[in-house]
This record gives structure tokens, sequence and C-alpha cells, in this order.
């Protein structure tokens, strides 16, 4: 059996506060991109956990988020199947798109099919959350806002590029230490947050009561907000840009070679930009290779 595993852009990102756990509270909107790593795997009678890659990983197994989440699942589910675990490792480590997360929600996905668990995606989730913040939402992907430390997911109607756009991910030759980027971001409060979440709530109701009735949220109206300069926002990016000048030079080519927005993703080093049309997104990622580490030119998805 084999399973895609998407990985993930923040449209939106502010941390709100920082509580006494030591934890921060964030405001953020998860979108899965149509960029990913695979997983595979085929069933072992004996209870054996066996992961291997297509290319040699720089950390030991246990520390593995696929090998986690397979332990994980089987523990729960009290399983005495097993599982050799293939995968393959497509998308860069520390660039803020939640590929490792990514694998990890799915090799839950896979192992609950293959051993005929018949879980639930919010079972799923809830042994996601023990092994990172993105794991929840990465279970099910699409298009969601997140609060908490990203645990607390509300999930709405799955986000389409406009029509003929195209998003362009990629990486600096540069990498950002999570706790770097935390150590030095400003506490916004709440109030940035909820104004970002009341203007989606009052585009989404644009797109529902137009004109024919059977318009959704995907429509174009909505990307008024996504893709305003003014509305588009990471806090990380003044924490990090001043000590990785390269990320911030990636996002300022972005807007020169003409994306609509550029975004930071998560606490970086990745970029994104939305482009008008495939063509200026494949022209910007040519002239990105020789500062960038991984790219490539793609949509969103969802399921």
């Amino acid at each position: 059996m084999k399973e895609y595993a998407p990985a993930k852009i923040n449209l939106f990102l502010d941390v709100i506060r920082k509580r006494e756990d030591g934890y921060h509270d964030l405001g953020t909107v998860f979108q899965t991109i149509d960029a990913g790593d695979t997983v595979e795997a085929t069933l072992r009678e004996d209870g054996e956990l066996h992961l291997t890659y297509n290319e040699p990983q720089n950390y030991p197994l246990e520390s593995d988020l696929v090998f986690k989440a397979a332990k994980a699942l089987k523990e729960y589910a009290n399983c005495v199947l097993g599982a050799d675990i293939h995968l393959t490792k497509v998308m860069p480590l520390g660039a803020g798109l939640g590929g490792g997360s990514a694998d990890a929600a799915a090799t839950l996905r896979l192992l609950n099919r293959l051993w005929n668990l018949n879980l639930p995606f919010e079972t799923l989730e809830s042994i996601g959350a023990r092994l990172g913040a993105d794991v929840p939402f990465l279970v099910r992907g699409g298009t969601a806002f997140a609060e908490g430390i990203g645990e607390r997911l509300t999930f709405v109607e799955p986000l389409d590029l406009p029509e003929g756009a195209a998003l362009l991910i990629a990486t600096p030759l540069d990498s950002v230490p999570t706790k770097d980027a935390y150590a030095g971001v400003p506490k916004s409060g709440p109030d940035r947050w909820e104004r970002y979440k009341a203007a989606w709530d009052s585009q989404v109701q644009v797109c529902l009561c137009g004109e024919p009735a059977t318009e959704t949220p995907h429509h174009e109206d909505l990307f008024e907000l996504v893709l305003n300069p003014e509305t588009c926002f990471n806090a990380f990016e003044i924490s990090v840009f001043p000590t990785h000048p390269l990320v911030a030079e990636m996002k300022q080519k972005f807007i020169e070679l003409g994306a609509d927005v550029a975004l930071m993703s998560g606490s970086g080093a990745s970029v994104f930009g939305i482009f008008k049309t495939k063509e200026l997104a494949e022209k910007a990622a040519a002239a990105m290779k020789p500062i960038s580490r991984y790219q490539t030119v793609t949509k969103f998805w969802h399921r």
C-alpha cells in the first residue's frame, strides 16, 4: 500500500502569547500543497516495525516521526501486526513545510488501512497530536484555522487557487532552527488574529451570498484577503529576516518577479509565492535556483 504525504504552508501566522508551560499560542491558517513525500508499507505478521528510506537520513530511527507514528498507532490499537515501511523523501528538512509531520500523518492513514483498524480521522488526529503540533491538521489536510499550539483545528471549505494561478515553493540555501525563530518573535496578542478571522468570515459570506447561489468560498473574492500583502502575514519574518538575510532576499525576489503575494512559511526557511500564471511561476523558479535547495511549482491540495 502507498500513501501520499502532502506538505503545508501557512497563509497567515501570528504568535499571540507565550504560555506558562513554555509553549506559544498561535493563530494560523494551514493549507496543504500538492508537494510531498510518499510512504509505502507491506504487512508483517510478526508484529515488527521496520523502516527504510530512499536515501540515508541523518537522524536515529527512534526519532523518526514515521517510526514514532507507527509505534503510537500500534500501541493505541493494541495491534499484533507489524509493517515494513519505506519512506521516499522528497521534501527538505527544516523548511517550515511540515514535511516530517506530513510523513507521520500519512503513516497513520496508511497503517490504519493496512491493519484494517478503521479508526476515524478524529482518532488519528488525537494520536498525531502527541507527535507534533502540525500532525493533526496533516492527517486530514485541506484548509484549516489552527489555534493553541496548532492542535485546535477548525476546518473550512478547502481553497483552490484562482483559475490559471500557480504556487511556487522555494527553500533557500539556509535553515532556521525553530528555537531561534521563537526566541526573537514578538507576541502580538489576539487582536490581529481576531481581525483576520473576522475578515475571512466576511469574505466567505460574500462568496456564499453572491450570484449564482451555488458559489462557494472557492470564489476569487476570498483571495482579496489571501492575496492582500497587508493581511498576508507571518510574525516569524520579524525574528528570522534580520539573522537570515537569504530568506528575506528570496521573498523580495518573488515580489520583483511578479508574485501577487509572497510569504515565509512556518518558522522558515521556505518562501511561497502565488503567481497569476504557471509561466510566471516557472520563470521565477528558474531565477531562484542559484539560492535554493528545493523548489517546486505546484498548487493547493485537498481531498
